[in-house]
């Protein structure tokens, strides 16, 4: 009964939906008020349906209701109770649901705090944003419905892909979503404005806080998805260029971009047209996400809710709502005049040079994911493109960026002086190529990767910190630390933003040029010795878990001859699915992780193990974490979260 109840909120929220989408735009188009009005109680009511449809698939999951068909394809009855709550969105059907609960959550949102509005805009906005509701709803009720009944309910589930049973996953894909889907916000900001033909830098304010919404859920996702990758798959590395992570990251490096033009449109009222149209890539790229996710188009270790028949509606939707907000851009975009005039040496062109990194980056990554698809359907050739081609290609690009942030982040708006800007900042070189200096003096006999690292690294986080310092002025410590306390905080996040970037170029130089790696195959009272660590093989057994078995090894691991730590690395198997998995087990560290994996058992008796040092691990996923904690610092910032300056009036462009 609950499971049809949920299917009736779906039909009355893709009703609701559907007025949502059309009465704000008549009322917004002929100036009836109360028309445009309809679109905030729309917007709550049917946030409130997809909740209650979300809630009720849920319950289906954690009582383990076979009936379900697709309870009975991804649950059972003896998996951990994360698990069978994950496990609603490690489907197709109920991933696609959570996706457009997060969409309808975003609308209502719109609703709720965007008193500030526009009466107008405000209504356009929500009618934009709940067509893509109508477009996603239609698809999970004619295509992917998730209440679908089983005519004889079977005993027991199929179980959930191993893989995803672990709480790395239990959490990357709903962070994940809250990126992909916020951009829809700033999409729904963008067509709003083509239509009414008005973007101005109230404009720009209104946008900003709902990019960096998406862009902070975007950086926590891939973080916890990378993070998996590195304990979960058994092969010790944190990026390796997947389809899949580069379907996160194309949107993650617009939106990036998005944010920062975003800036130059409110203070400047320039980049008008170059910031809308980055409003509209980025969301089409989270589709073009999604569509890679599911359409099993590429392969990817990644991907966990692959549908191949269905992921053609996907690229319907990609191409209907991209294509059709272009062609309104191109109608448009001759009338989004620039107003703000600005010199080359700015802080305006070091945004546009920003902009113009992050952007190639992208389109770096996009060629580098879909050139094996293009040859294959082009030329008949089958090959893959793997990290190689990508860190020669992206890289250059990143470490542009990393060079040019401190310098454009002091830079003054309007016109600015480049000599009296790094002249400021040559303390802060110094400081990192002495680091650099440190690091290849220690190092014997490596690649000057490190150093490098160093070298970017330390400059990225010292310029942050001396950008803070010198928004302080001049006067005693005492006074400017007074000050100190007092800067907006839209300036402190931008600032732990920028070092988390920092650190974590450092932790990846670090890991990539100084890690230690051993292979073998050890019999039960071996020892062996990686880098300052001693290892002991002290006996293997098996085990049973809730729902898998496992071989445990015991291994010690050792420092100058004192027992350190005692690691357990396994090899499970669970039965249900028939699939095997690595767990490695590691001793973090401040400035190392000791990683270990466990292969197969072999011919004479002996078991494959696999050693790792991984300098400065932590570092990746700890400068992640300072970016995430920037963006919600600047979002805390009243003037972003009540849009401070949105009554200001704003400026019509003729529409032609």
């Amino acid at each position: 009964m609950i499971a049809e109840l949920g299917h009736f909120a779906l039909v009355l929220a893709f009703a609701v939906a559907l007025l949502q989408m059309v009465v704000p735009l008549v009322g917004a188009h002929k100036g009836w008020r109360g028309w445009m009005l309809f679109a905030e109680p729309a917007a709550t009511t049917q946030f409130i349906l997809t909740s209650f449809a979300f809630a009720a698939l849920t319950y289906a999951f954690v009582v383990s209701d076979f009936s379900l068909r697709v309870v009975w394809l991804n649950s059972h009855s003896a998996k951990p109770m994360l698990y069978k709550i994950s496990g609603v969105w490690g489907n197709h059907e109920g991933s696609l649901l959570l996706w457009i609960l997060i969409l309808a959550l975003f609308g209502a949102c719109a609703a709720w705090f965007g008193a500030g509005l526009p009466q107008t805009l405000k209504a356009r906005v929500l009618a934009v944003q709940s067509s893509i509701s109508v477009a996603f709803l239609a698809f999970l009720l004619l295509t992917s419905n998730p209440f679908l009944r089983l005519e004889t309910p079977p005993f027991d589930g199929q179980d959930l892909n191993p893989l995803l049973q672990d709480p790395g996953l239990a959490f990357h894909p709903p962070f994940l979503y809250l990126g992909y889907v916020g951009l829809s916000m700033t999409f729904s900001f963008a067509v709003a404005a083509l239509i009414e033909g008005r973007v101005d830098a109230a404009w720009g304010r209104w946008v900003r806080p709902w990019t960096l919404a998406a862009w902070l859920f975007l950086t926590v996702g891939i973080a916890l998805g990378s993070w998996w990758a590195y304990y979960e798959l058994g092969w010790g590395g944190f990026w390796f260029w997947d389809p899949v992570e580069n379907a996160s990251f194309m949107p993650w490096l617009l939106a990036a971009a998005l944010l920062h033009s975003a800036i130059v449109v409110e203070k400047r009222e320039a980049l008008k047209s170059w910031t809308i149209l980055l409003a509209i890539m980025a969301f089409g790229f989270s589709l073009l996400g999604t569509f890679i996710v599911r359409s099993g188009l590429l392969t990817s270790v990644h991907a966990f809710a692959n549908d191949p028949e269905r992921g053609i509606y996907l690229l319907a939707i990609m191409g209907i709502f991209t294509g059709g907000a272009l062609t309104l851009y191109a109608a448009r975009a001759p009338g989004m005049a620039a107003k703000g005039v600005f010199g080359v040496v700015s802080r305006e062109s070091a945004l546009v040079l920003n902009n113009i990194l992050l952007a190639v980056s992208a389109l770096v990554v996009f060629i580098g994911t879909i050139w094996p698809l293009v040859a294959e359907m082009a030329f008949g050739r089958v090959l893959s493109v793997g990290p190689p081609f990508f860190d020669a290609a992206f890289t250059p690009f990143f470490v542009a960026i990393a060079i040019a942030l401190p310098i454009g982040s002091m830079m003054a708006w309007k016109r600015g002086d480049v000599v009296r800007t790094t002249r400021s900042l040559w303390a802060v070189g110094l400081l990192a190529v002495a680091l650099g200096a440190l690091a290849f003096a220690i190092q014997t006999g490596r690649s000057a990767l490190g150093p490098i690292g160093v070298i970017l690294g330390a400059w990225v986080v010292f310029g942050a910190a001396l950008d803070v310092w010198s928004r302080t002025g001049r006067g005693t410590l005492t006074n400017r630390m007074s000050r100190l306390s007092r800067l907006p905080r839209a300036d402190w996040g931008k600032a732990v933003s920028h070092a988390g970037m920092g650190i974590t170029i450092f932790g990846v130089a670090a890991i990539t040029a100084w890690q230690a790696e051993d292979i073998r195959v050890a019999q039960i009272g071996d020892t062996w010795t990686v880098g300052i660590h001693e290892f002991e093989l002290r006996g293997v057994e098996r085990a049973e878990g809730p729902n898998y078995v496992t071989t445990m090894a015991e291994v010690a691991v050792k420092r100058s001859g004192r027992e350190v730590a005692v690691l357990f690395p396994e090899k499970r198997f669970y039965p249900v699915a028939g699939m095997p998995t690595t767990e490695a087990a590691i001793k973090n560290g401040l400035l190392r992780d000791v990683y270990l994996a466990m292969g197969d058992a072999q011919s004479n008796g002996g078991w494959a193990i696999r050693t790792y040092i991984k300098p400065f691990a932590n570092w990746i996923w700890g400068g992640a974490i300072l970016m995430a904690l920037g963006g919600l610092i600047s979002l805390s910032d009243r003037r972003l979260r009540v849009a401070a300056g949105a009554q200001k009036r704003a400026v019509a462009v003729p529409a032609e």
